[in-house]
């Protein structure tokens, strides 16, 4: 009986230690790496591995001289392998909530001018608070769709329509017209949305929302206004931050978020464009899956950023006055 058990132990194609095992492998990037990482030599990381790929019978990784690379199955290990490990940590946090400490890997995606500007130096405090806290930022156009295993939080402008994620509001966040002083002058101030259709204007091609289209509205309830407008111009981006060093070289006028131009209209490098009317908001919100609601290391980095921007919002009141 006890050879039995063992065979069927043996003939097991996942094995515990496994899991934690290739999420090293996957994010060091190389057998030595992977070696140094857990304390073990090049040897018995490839013996390990190799072991791993007799029980499941196909190849996970790819070898080479210069470097590595995971197979389609090894992905589909990988992905799996880091959600189980995700919620291995969240039980055993869940079960101690009352004297744990963050700890664990942490998956955040972010939009890539945003992020880098606002959320990196962010994830940045966060770990120098909570060192057993293994942050991964992955900056992105759009956000990732809801079945993607790949985030476990993500910084977002515009509430989620899925019912599936829990979101928290950050911040309001408008969306101003904007342009150079430099380009005002050589072409004039538009006066009404209309004008806008003989300007330069620069373009961002992000998300579903239909290029080049720009909706301004004027009045509030049913008494509001609202005018669309294709607009052209002859620069067009898929990175907002690229898109604001155009309009600060003078080549158009701009619709952005307040929050990535706000210092440029303080220093005048930027001036605002049709002030009296109102475009879409772009308010921000930090959305992480449900299947997460428990998990400690995501609660504090969710407080820890909300109770960061709150900080930001009320030093931009101050500012203001």
């Amino acid at each position: 009986m006890k050879r039995l058990q063992a065979d069927r132990s043996t003939a097991r194609v996942v094995q515990p230690a496994d899991l934690a095992f290739f999420s090293v492998i996957a994010s060091t990037g190389s057998l030595s790496a992977a070696g140094r990482e857990l304390g073990v030599s090049t040897a018995a990381v490839s013996k390990h591995l190799a072991q791993m790929e007799t029980r499941a019978g196909l190849a996970l990784v790819i070898r080479s001289t210069r470097r590595m690379s995971l197979t389609p199955e090894g992905e589909l290990y990988l992905e799996h392998a880091r959600r189980i490990l995700g919620e291995l940590d969240d039980m055993e946090q869940l079960l101690g909530a009352s004297k744990a400490t963050p700890k664990g890997q942490l998956r955040i995606n972010a939009t890539l001018g945003f992020g880098r500007r606002h959320v990196a130096p962010l994830v940045s405090r966060f770990v120098r608070r909570y060192p057993a806290i293994d942050a991964q930022l992955q900056l992105s156009v759009n956000p990732p769709p809801l079945t993607d295993d790949s985030w476990d939080v993500c910084v977002r402008f515009g509430e989620p329509p899925e019912s599936r994620v829990i979101a928290r509001r950050l911040a309001s966040n408008r969306r101003l017209l904007c342009a150079a002083p430099s380009y005002i002058a050589r072409h004039g101030e538009p006066k009404v949305p209309s004008d806008l259709l003989r300007h330069h204007c620069i373009g961002i091609r992000q998300g579903e929302e239909a290029y080049g289209v720009w909706r301004l509205s004027r009045g509030r309830g049913r008494a509001a206004k609202v005018e669309t407008l294709k607009t052209r111009g002859n620069l067009a981006t898929n990175d907002g931050e690229i898109a604001v060093h155009w309009a600060l070289d003078g080549h158009g006028i701009l619709m952005r978020a307040e929050w990535d131009i706000v210092r440029h209209l303080r220093s005048g490098q930027l001036v605002q464009v049709l002030p009296q009317y109102a475009t879409p908001d772009a308010d921000i919100f930090i959305v992480w899956p449900e299947r997460h609601r428990n998990a400690v290391r995501v609660r504090a980095f969710v407080d820890f950023v909300a109770q960061a921007f709150e900080r930001s919002t009320a030093a931009r009141r101050d500012d203001a006055r």
